[in-house]
């Protein structure tokens, strides 16, 4: 598949009918599993690749670099379009947002996802008019050159719980330009729904990040459009590497063993020549 088939298989993804999932692998490896598993979309996690290489998820931990660089690898490891986390697009200017999409496109991405939030934790959530001017700039950048843009508001995970102005963000963010809206954290199925009625583009969701926990079906009744799971299940593979190994280190036992998938079929996912 070409660059544009992906894209537009993507695009598609969003506009017809019903909710769909679009997981998160953290290396090209898990893209390959999810891919195999019939997943239609995959997206990266900056959580899931910072905690493989032992960093922490958070401003300045991780380079622009290191971001395209994984994706890149989960790009040439599926044939599925691939969306990125772009964090907050590596820089306060609409011009660095704008080159982080253009360099984006030029590894074969075909989505991708630009934040609000500044990385301090004194003053977390950009002002307004900036963060349009940053989307704004993201979705020039992105114009005619086989891109979705996601525009996310993160005001529920940096403690500002503020539902109208997360509107309020979405919807300019939606006149901006962008294709997707996301509010990551909101509290409710009921949040969700407000914000699912409230503006005239796709809903992304994430699901696994803590607090409640609803069904595909649920999401879809509320008005969500796209669900994804963030690091979620790079965090639930580390949690059974820390069960594994407190059981071998505390017991001295290796029961952990019989939940391992054969090294068989591991290889399979890994070998599949399609996928590449």
């Amino acid at each position: 598949m070409t660059q544009i088939d992906k894209y537009e298989q993507f695009r598609d993804l969003h506009e017809r009918a019903g909710t769909f999932v679009i997981p998160n692998p953290w290396n090209g490896g898990t893209a390959r599993i999810l891919t195999a598993l019939g997943f239609e979309a995959l997206a990266t996690t900056s959580a899931g690749y910072a905690f493989s290489v032992g960093r922490r998820d958070s401003a300045g931990a991780i380079t622009r670099d290191n971001i395209l660089d994984n994706a890149r690898e989960i790009v040439e490891a599926t044939h599925l379009p691939v969306s990125a986390d772009l964090e907050g697009g590596f820089g306060m200017s609409p011009e660095t947002c704008a080159e982080t999409i253009s360099l984006a496109v030029e590894i074969g991405l075909v989505g991708g996802s630009i934040e609000d939030a500044t990385g301090d934790p004194d003053d977390p959530i950009f002002e307004f008019g900036l963060s349009v001017e940053r989307i704004a700039a993201a979705c020039e950048a992105a114009r005619d050159r086989s891109f979705v843009l996601t525009a996310r508001s993160e005001n529920f995970l940096h403690g500002r719980p503020d539902l109208d102005d997360t509107i309020k963000r979405l919807q300019a963010f939606s006149e901006a330009g962008a294709d997707v809206l996301y509010a990551p954290g909101l509290p409710d199925l009921d949040a969700i729904r407000t914000v699912c009625h409230a503006v005239d583009k796709p809903v992304n969701v994430v699901m696994g990040l803590g607090g409640p926990n609803y069904s595909v079906e649920e999401l879809q009744a509320a008005g969500v459009k796209r669900i994804s799971v963030g690091g979620s299940f790079a965090r639930a593979a580390l949690g059974a590497f820390m069960r594994a190994a407190t059981e071998v280190k505390e017991n001295g036992t290796f029961t952990y063993a019989a939940d391992a998938i054969p090294d068989s079929e591991a290889s399979s996912y890994m070998a599949k020549p399609e996928l590449g």
